[in-house]
């Protein structure tokens, strides 16, 4: 991931700018984020993100689910597992757990936060969008709008159907995706900055062509002085209607979907949307 002295350029700015190796050095900064989304990131996402996720009331509402479909417990998959939040909490209820990730950063927190715990689970790094365990599973999650990380409608595709062939014939796939309501209207174009003792992060958002570019820089108490690092992560805005197009055409069923983890109807302004699916 970026230590950089680099300043912190907005997109405007590196728009408008003409001197001579500024965007070559913002091109190439930018470049490097993109492959390492979630690299130090991954040292400190627990500690922002615990305050906004209610992992428990997410765990026993997917697990309320799993009752009233008669899931058996034997085999759990987590997709896009980041720190392991929910492999952990899910991870109590099963025989067998897995659990993938993209970065290897995040996979080191979660395996640690998991041996802690006494559980034992199996982590891959892998590609959700590709990935191949040679295994079914009676019940699959991708949590935390990581479906929404996907850009490309043929990774989409390959997203779902790489779930499909993992899924147990009588299994069920339970994901979310934040809404396009909360990516155009309330994250798009917007910029947002959090403070306090150890940390403290600059957010910008620019939205184009339903995707979201989110530009962060953190600084990051050590001892006397402050660590920066900059991080950039990408969402794709998708409609309803193409979410269960797609999943449809991958030959899925879809059960029910909510807004968030809640028994409450999906509407125009739902901000996070779960959708609960199986094999037809």
């Amino acid at each position: 991931m970026i230590n950089t002295i680099l300043p912190f350029l907005t997109l405007n700015t590196y728009k408008n700018t003409c001197k001579k190796g500024v965007k070559d050095r913002y091109e190439n900064f930018i470049t490097e984020t993109k492959m390492n989304c979630y690299g130090k990131f991954a040292h400190i996402y627990d500690n922002l993100i615990n305050s906004d996720i209610d992992y428990s009331t997410w765990a026993k509402k997917i697990m309320n689910i799993c009752e009233k479909l008669n899931i058996d417990r034997e085999n759990y998959l987590d997709l896009a597992c980041g720190t392991g939040n929910m492999t952990e909490k899910l991870a109590l209820y099963f025989k067998n757990t897995w659990a993938i990730d993209l970065s290897s950063e995040m996979l080191s927190e979660a395996d640690i936060k998991l041996r802690n715990s006494g559980l034992k689970v199996n982590f891959i790094c892998q590609d959700i969008t590709n990935f191949e365990l040679n295994r079914k599973f009676n019940l699959i999650t991708c949590c935390l709008d990581s479906t929404n990380y996907i850009l490309k409608e043929s990774d989409l595709q390959s997203y779902f159907k790489s779930v499909f062939n993992h899924l147990e014939n009588n299994g069920v796939f339970l994901f979310d995706i934040n809404s396009y309501y909360k990516i155009t209207n309330i994250l798009g174009n917007n910029t947002y900055t959090y403070d306090d003792e150890d940390i403290t992060y600059m957010w910008e958002n620019y939205l184009e062509d339903d995707i979201l570019d989110m530009y962060l820089t953190f600084f990051i108490r050590h001892e006397d002085f402050y660590k920066r690092f900059d991080e950039n992560h990408r969402e794709r805005a998708y409609t309803c209607e193409y979410i269960e197009s797609t999943l449809k055409n991958c030959g899925f069923k879809i059960i029910n979907k909510l807004d968030n983890y809640s028994d409450k109807t999906v509407t125009d302004v739902s901000e996070r949307i779960s959708y609960i699916v199986t094999k037809l």
